[in-house]
């Protein structure tokens, strides 16, 4: 639990955060310690932009005020891009993001680089959240929330010799990753927030691609309050279907594989 953290080492720690439209999340990490995170969530104020609710968190949360060894910051959204990275250049970032997303006022676009899946992420921020986040940390990294599970997804899909679908469930949208033993298939998000959409988008892919009911994976995690009749629903058609262990937070975990 966050409360039992001593601050008076925070230089040793790893702070992570995830802004999202529902909220923010923040993970500590002691790297010397016995390897467990404490998390700790935080509602914003709809009618507040995303900079007015940070500089209200870092008022009233003192902790994150602290110096830290290592601050990631993820960015949880539908508008993400992935290019190969063979075909990727720098200055070609803001075309091909905007290519695929519409502009939004006061945005900057970034991208990270995942070399395990020879690939790179475009994605988009607030200029001004990432500035007063910058002010706050200078040494801050920022990544996708898509970077962080493409990473991971791509090591656990190494197991087996089964193809893969992991699929990251948000209270709107349904965020896909598919592989074929390490080999990235897709990486995609779909705007959906129902039960029976979330089937319509995962066994449409799963056609799609080609994968079998019998043979082939299904590991779903995030929002899974409807998990009971989404099981039910999704094992009518596909055989192998799991829940990720832990089932939240796994970005806050698996950032690590980005650093």
């Amino acid at each position: 639990m966050i409360e039992t953290i001593d601050f008076s080492k925070s230089e040793q720690y790893t702070l992570s955060i995830r802004l999202s439209a529902d909220g923010f999340s923040f993970s500590v990490f002691n790297p010397l310690g016995e390897g467990e995170l404490s998390f700790f969530d935080r509602k914003v104020e709809e009618s507040l932009s995303l900079t007015a609710n940070l500089k209200q968190t870092f008022r009233e949360v003192a902790w994150l005020n602290h110096p830290y060894r290592r601050v990631n910051v993820l960015m949880a959204d539908r508008c993400f891009t992935l290019v190969p990275l063979e075909f990727f250049e720098d200055e070609q970032t803001e075309m091909l993001f905007y290519h695929n997303h519409p502009k939004r006022e006061n945005e900057v676009v970034q991208y990270n680089i995942l070399r395990k899946n020879n690939a790179v992420v475009l994605f988009s921020m607030d200029k001004s959240a990432r500035s007063f986040l910058c002010e706050q940390y200078p040494d801050v990294r920022f990544y996708s929330q898509a970077s962080s599970f493409i990473e991971h997804f791509s090591s656990k899909s190494r197991l087996g010799n089964s193809r893969k679908m992991y699929a990251h469930l948000r209270k709107d949208a349904a965020d896909l990753y598919c592989y074929d033993r390490n080999r990235l298939l897709l990486a995609n998000s779909f705007e959906c927030g129902q039960t029976a959409d979330r089937v319509y988008y995962l066994l449409y892919i799963w056609k799609q691609l080609g994968f079998e009911q019998e043979r082939d994976e299904l590991h779903l995690t995030g929002d899974l309050s409807d998990k009971e009749v989404l099981l039910n629903e999704l094992r009518k058609f596909i055989r192998q279907v799991f829940v990720m262990n832990p089932a939240t937070n796994l970005d806050l975990q698996a950032i690590t594989a980005c650093e």
